[in-house]
């Protein structure tokens, strides 16, 4: 997945035509795909909010960066390689058992927002950042190639539970 814009179909698309047995269905201690689709979109709607938040603020400046935030950047926006057993934030867990439609829609209604944020603050790209809690403070086209990162990482995920 290269495009932000596929963000939904990559995710949704593998639960296509399946009923809520697939939806629901993980092994003991793991998310099912439907928490997987409500944690991306959680983390989606958080950005989405930071950023909208910072609309009308003055030019920031990014922190620096420790070498292991640089690290981890390029481990994870370049490579795509997401740490093992990291657990999510606390603001990014997903409900238990979410309701299919609203958490399909929250994603799409999410990744939406953020590609017209990502327009509204093309003339800002370099001084409005949200602080990522591995990665250090991140541009919202860093977060939005993040978030692609992330939904293709959480995907894997989803298309394993499916063929489990």
């Amino acid at each position: 997945m290269r495009d932000f814009r596929d963000i939904p179909e990559r995710l949704l698309g593998p639960l296509s035509g399946r009923g809520d047995d697939a939806w629901f269905a993980a092994p003991p201690g793991k998310w099912c795909p439907g928490e997987i689709v409500d944690h991306v979109a959680t983390a989606m709607e958080n950005s989405a909010r930071g950023f909208a938040s910072r609309l009308d603020k003055p030019a920031m400046t990014r922190r620096p960066r420790s070498m292991v935030q640089r690290v981890a950047s390029f481990l994870v926006l370049s490579l795509g390689w997401f740490p093992v057993r990291r657990q999510a934030p606390e603001s990014t867990r997903p409900a238990t058992r979410p309701d299919r439609a609203a958490t399909e829609a929250k994603l799409k209604d999410a990744c939406t927002r953020l590609i017209e944020l990502e327009k509204t603050l093309a003339h800002r790209s370099q001084d409005i950042f949200l602080k990522h809690p591995v990665l250090g403070d991140l541009t919202i086209g860093e977060f939005n190639r993040f978030h692609v990162r992330h939904a293709e990482h959480h995907r894997k995920q989803v298309v394993a539970r499916l063929t489990a």
